[in-house]
């Protein structure tokens, strides 16, 4: 998280937006007490790329796919 005081976000205004619209989180303080945060309207969406996520899932239990048995009222 970047905090930046209301004068240097004034300053740098520009370049606050496109650390926000890259998904950077902004946070304008006063006194140093956060008042705002600085978020783009719509979310930006990264490209999928396939295969991306192999060797990031190190485990999955063996009861992955069975309903809950709380769960058993609704199926």
């Amino acid at each position: 998280m970047a905090q930046f005081n209301i004068a240097e976000a004034k300053s740098h205004f520009s370049e606050l937006v496109q650390k926000a619209m890259l998904g950077e989180e902004v946070v304008i303080a006063r006194d140093n007490k956060p008042l705002l945060k600085l978020v783009p309207v719509v979310e930006v969406r990264k490209e999928r790329k396939p295969g991306s996520g192999k060797g990031k899932i190190l485990a999955i239990a063996p009861d992955f796919d069975q309903t809950p048995v709380d769960f058993s009222d609704y199926t």
